[in-house]
């Protein structure tokens, strides 16, 4: 495989080193010229790409394969490509020469559709090996700089799934000690630095994965296409860090870390066992938006009473649940139904206003004390 030389500006921002370039989409095909790092559904894997959109690949093939017929195909925004390698400057002549065994594969931080695109088209239509493509190419950018870009890149100039990003902030909180951090947004940084993703995370995991969990396979993680799934990665991560991780709700604690993804599991089997007729369970909206919000708020009074009585059985839960469902009144009995659940009831069109008024008064009825023997909170 010959040496690659391709005429190159050098760009210094900060500590990062780049050079303005173009390669040839017939360059883009040589064997380990690049690698895109998906994110795995479990988050367990070294990538953080989200996963490739054949759609919006296509619609890009198809506009260069018009485009060259028409002899205006036109692609000017820029790859961003990295590597761990150096790649040396030749400032007489303003050029890169580098041989891509020696610095290859380049890790594809922006641009992974653009690249799909070209590749299809020119399979379709040799001519299109000599399309130019411009890329700016980063040199010396360990495994979490490149994720760090990714983010900064992403984040900063367009949307990328919420449920990536919650990943890729949990794993550079576990990278936070072990690693130099590049200079990163300052949002993500506290982001990364309080840790609240990861912990999550774990939760979100555990409770998808667990055998004995009511949320197998119920939490579509990021990447993921589970079709059985009820609610999205992004909505439940932010409805733990929102409701459980509140400042009254002593499940935010530290020293639950470990035992927090089992002691939820307890809490939502005592949910389902009470609310969710197993002959109508994949339509309940207690597996929604509304009715994880729902009891993710009312937690913080049930388990202020577990925590008390140092006690987090799934049968001490349904007692407390039971307690307040049994002290409901007016309009609010209805939620200690499994029916009011069901698809097209009342739950589903719950807005935010609503399901927070339900949970208070769900957190008031089980505080109600009306006898001896009654739990004291």
């Amino acid at each position: 495989m010959p040496s690659i030389t391709r005429p190159a500006a050098l760009v210094r921002q900060g500590s990062l080193k780049l050079y303005a370039t173009s390669v040839t989409v017939r360059e883009l095909k040589l064997p380990g010229f690049y690698q895109i790092n998906k994110l795995d559904p479990d988050g367990d894997g070294p990538g953080f790409q989200r996963l490739l959109n054949l759609g919006r690949a296509k619609k890009l093939t198809d506009y260069l394969l018009d485009g060259q017929v028409e002899g205006d195909a036109f692609l000017p925004t820029s790859l961003f490509l990295a590597t761990s390698k150096d790649i040396p400057f030749n400032a007489s002549t303003n050029s890169i020469t580098f041989d891509v065994r020696d610095v290859g594969p380049f890790n594809v931080v922006d641009g992974q559709h653009r690249i799909a695109g070209l590749v299809a088209a020119a399979d379709k239509n040799p001519v299109l090996l000599d399309f130019e493509v411009p890329v700016n190419v980063a040199i010396g950018l360990d495994d979490v700089s490149q994720m760090c870009h990714f983010l900064i890149v992403n984040t900063t100039q367009r949307s990328v799934d919420k449920a990536v990003e919650q990943q890729i902030i949990a794993r550079l909180s576990g990278m936070v000690d072990i690693e130099d951090m590049p200079t990163i947004p300052r949002w993500i940084r506290r982001q990364v630095e309080k840790g609240e993703d990861a912990r999550a995370l774990t939760v979100a995991k555990y409770l998808n994965t667990d055998s004995n969990s009511p949320w197998l396979n119920k939490i579509r993680m990021a990447n993921d296409e589970a079709v059985d799934a009820t609610i999205n990665q992004k909505s439940f991560v932010n409805s733990i860090k929102k409701y459980i991780f509140s400042v009254n709700n002593p499940l935010a604690d530290a020293s639950f870390d470990v035992n927090r993804p089992k002691m939820l599991s307890n809490y939502w089997k005592a949910i389902v066992e009470l609310l969710v007729n197993p002959e109508n369970e994949k339509s309940s909206i207690i597996f929604k938006t509304n009715g994880v919000d729902l009891f993710h708020i009312s937690s913080a009074t049930v388990f202020l009473y577990l925590a008390n009585r140092r006690d987090f059985k799934k049968d001490t839960i349904k007692e407390v649940l039971r307690r307040g469902f049994a002290n409901l009144s007016g309009e609010n009995i209805g939620m200690s139904s499994p029916e009011w659940w069901e698809r097209g009831s009342v739950a589903s069109g719950l807005n935010t206003a609503g399901v927070r008024k339900l949970a208070n008064a769900l957190s008031q009825a089980i505080n109600v004390q009306d006898g001896a023997g009654d739990i004291v909170l």
